[in-house]
């Protein structure tokens, strides 16, 4: 318990010290911004503060801090770690950087501000990989609810009927203005979101039911089958400690800020909210365990809607589990909409398509339901691992193209570059060991794991020192450079 409650601590402690670092190293100004600007009662529409933090926070709150929590609670109460310093040092800055720089460049999607930081090259790159990352996003925020959907309600209405349900809502909430829709549902949605939260963390607190395990006394690697904590942790735990997926929704609130000081409540602060709510469900994970270990560690891995299930019952009862439940379908709707929208605002900047004409947007949005129709056919299971490493892999991108933009400014790029380098190393290592990966070449040899590891780990570190030093070397001409 002890454990729990100074990291969640820590986490407030963070937004309000090293948050407020952040933003001096931007430096936010009095400038107009692109939602009063390029107003269009469509995309763009200055929207109160405390709407704009809220649609943030569910933007980016979905599936990931809850089944990916979950995930990492394998490993043990270590996980504890990576949401803490991952939110703070690397998650919050990343959302912060790509939400400022969208609103520097007229609320441009983050394909459109990488190419413009790392390259032609790296644009054409993004634009394809935020576009397919969006629809597998959209994917597994329609499969999850859906299921879970289908476990509150009469037999009839099975999984298939609810994820029609949802893509109907997707359809439309994709499609109307962002206030129309998205504006006036999520203040509700925020509630379930709280209800949640505070239902789940109060019970395993103060219940007595349940003991939290400490990290002192459960310092080591956990997880059942024996899965390395480098870096498969840190790439099952996405969305609570750092997500590429946030760098595709900054920008859309962006379009909606009144002003670039209220960067840090919404872009910095949102992180730090989910942050929480990662560290809630990871805490349940470790404290709940030992109750449903089969289940656990049969589920959580691909983030199945009986753990969800499971750990809310257990903990709440069947009304609270209700409640819980409600919340944790609200978190990926609230995701997958947002996520299909960004992907038609991504298309729309790469071919220049006015989105203030209805015929035009519904020639965007038409397509793309379309194809995550017929994705969201697929085995979810192998749709959430390559979800999970182009998710990081997009952040390593953004976090990067954030380093650039500071050191053009003659700013402290080190705040991104690190977490950069970092998560470079993750993504490289992940991509050479795992089994949806580079896994499927060595298997097949007979290459066992504990050969092709060790491998992996270096590679992994190899590439994050070559990336490092190819940005030092970029970057050497700013430094006699005027500020631009």
């Amino acid at each position: 318990m002890i454990t729990f409650v100074l990291c969640a601590v820590l986490l407030i402690v963070g937004y309000l010290t090293y948050g407020k670092y952040v933003t001096k190293v931007f430096g936010p100004d009095d400038r107009q911004t692109p939602a009063y600007a390029l107003e269009d009662g469509v995309d763009y529409v200055p929207m109160p503060t405390w709407k704009v933090f809220l649609i943030q926070l569910l933007n980016i709150a979905g599936t990931g801090p809850i089944f990916g929590a979950l995930g990492g609670a394998l490993f043990g109460p270590v996980a504890y770690l990576w949401i803490l310093f991952g939110c703070i040092f690397a998650g919050a800055v990343h959302d912060y950087m790509c939400g400022m720089l969208s609103m520097r460049h007229k609320g441009a999607s983050i394909s459109e501000l990488t190419g413009h930081y790392l390259g032609k090259g790296m644009l054409q790159v993004m634009r394809v990989f935020s576009i397919i990352l969006l629809v597998m996003c959209g994917v597994v925020f329609t499969t999850g609810p859906a299921g879970l959907l289908a476990m509150l309600t009469p037999e009839k209405l099975n999984t298939t009927f609810w994820l029609w349900v949802v893509m109907a809502y997707y359809m439309i909430a994709t499609f109307v203005p962002i206030d129309a829709v998205i504006g006036k549902l999520y203040p509700v949605f925020g509630v379930c979101l709280i209800v949640m939260a505070i239902g789940v963390s109060g019970s395993m607190l103060f219940s007595g039911d349940y003991v939290m395990p400490e990290l002192w006394d459960n310092f080591g690697n956990m997880h059942p089958d024996g899965t390395p904590i480098w870096s498969f942790m840190f790439i099952s735990i996405a969305c609570g400690a750092i997500s590429g997926f946030h760098a595709t929704q900054s920008p859309m609130m962006a379009r909606c800020c009144k002003s670039e000081k209220l960067g840090q409540k919404v872009f910095y602060g949102a992180m730090i909210a989910e942050g929480i709510i990662a560290l809630v469900w990871c805490a349940a994970g470790c404290s709940v365990y030992p109750v449903i270990k089969e289940s656990l560690a049969e589920g959580t891995a691909i983030g199945t809607s009986t753990v969800v299930y499971a750990i809310c019952q257990s903990t709440m009862g069947k009304v609270g589990s209700i409640l819980a439940l409600l919340g944790v379908i609200v978190c990926p709707i609230s995701s997958g909409d947002t996520a299909y929208r960004s992907a038609r605002l991504t298309i729309a900047d790469w071919f220049k398509i006015d989105q203030g004409n209805w015929k035009k947007r519904l020639l965007l949005t038409v397509p793309l339901l379309g194809v995550g129709a017929v994705i969201c056919h697929l085995d979810y299971n192998v749709v959430w691992r390559y979800f999970s490493w182009s998710n990081q892999t997009l952040a390593m991108i953004a976090l990067w193209a954030a380093s650039m933009y500071l050191a053009q400014q003659h700013k402290n790029y080190w705040i991104t570059a690190i977490p950069a380098a970092f998560m470079s190393a993750v993504s490289a290592t992940y991509f050479m060991a795992a089994g949806e990966c580079m896994g499927l070449v060595w298997t097949p040899m007979g290459i066992p794991m504990s050969t092709y590891y060790p491998i992996a780990v270096v590679v992994g570190v190899m590439f994050a020192a070559a990336m490092m030093a190819l940005f030092l070397g970029k970057i050497k001409k700013y430094k006699t450079l005027p500020v631009k």
